[in-house]
């Protein structure tokens, strides 16, 4: 017998169906790791061959394939940033069975819906971080032999992951919401079980309260973790410049912030 009050409906719920719960929000929460962990690697990969440059010493073959590469991963970010994931989860999950005979497993499918979906996104976002990068590094580091793969690894992109983290961040708190639109294809994460409770009960009012509650502290965890490693990777706010020359003493006399001495 369900409790009259709206307390103790959610108690009874918490009571009665809590592992469900809590079992479809670790699916939610291990699809949006996973899927934005594959969406990252995905986003670097496109975000980098765009930003490949042509030089006018190059064949005519290199410049031409180059184009045609850039063209096919620019319709591709087009294509998924200007869809819906709900739409490309029946297209990819139900689509590929009709069309291409390929049946794919629910949790496969799942993964690769929400990886692609976030490569698109992280492509445009770290094409936008390594274009924020000075152009001065990179002419330096060619000026010392490195290839544009080792400048993209040693120089650019250890400065362009800083200064994506919140967007990455941002990714991973709009994975763990959007998983909901999976529960069109049979997953079952945190929306699908809460469908299935309230149908069951007809608490809808109810169930949904929980489930708002579960990916608010999902999604209000994970962007305080993030924020905590946006600062480890800030490093210290003061640094002194180390030097060989033992005759020159330069301990403390360069700062990353002013000293409140001198500044009086």
């Amino acid at each position: 017998m369900l409790p009259e009050s709206f307390g103790g409906r959610i108690i009874y719920l918490l009571q009665q169906y809590g592992s469900s719960f809590a079992k479809g929000a670790g699916v939610s929460m291990w699809l949006a790791l996973v899927g934005t962990l594959f969406g990252c690697i995905i986003g670097f990969l496109v975000g980098i061959v765009q930003t490949i440059p042509v030089d006018k010493n190059d064949s005519t073959a290199k410049k031409i394939l180059i184009k045609i590469v850039k063209f096919i991963l620019a319709c591709y970010v087009e294509f998924f940033r200007g869809t819906p994931m709900m739409a490309q989860a029946m297209f990819i999950y139900f689509g590929s069975a009709a069309v291409f005979n390929i049946n794919m497993s629910m949790w496969f499918a799942a993964i690769f819906i929400v990886s692609i979906n976030t490569g698109a996104y992280m492509a445009e976002t770290v094409r936008g971080g390594i274009l924020s990068i000075d152009p001065g590094q990179t002419e330096g580091a060619k000026a010392i032999g490195m290839t544009h793969v080792q400048t993209m690894i040693n120089v650019i992109l250890p400065q362009a992951l800083r200064n994506i983290m919140p967007q990455i961040g941002n990714n991973l708190i709009i994975n763990i919401k959007d998983t909901c639109v999976l529960s069109i294809i049979g997953t079952v994460e945190l929306f699908y079980t809460t469908k299935g409770v309230a149908g069951a009960l007809y608490t809808y009012f109810e169930s949904f309260t929980i489930a708002m509650i579960i990916y608010f502290i999902m999604t209000f965890t994970c962007s305080r973790i993030l924020r905590v490693l946006e600062h480890k990777m800030d490093g210290p706010d003061n640094y002194d410049l180390a030097t060989a020359d033992t005759l020159t003493h330069t301990s403390g006399m360069y700062s990353y912030r002013e000293r409140k001495d001198d500044r009086e």
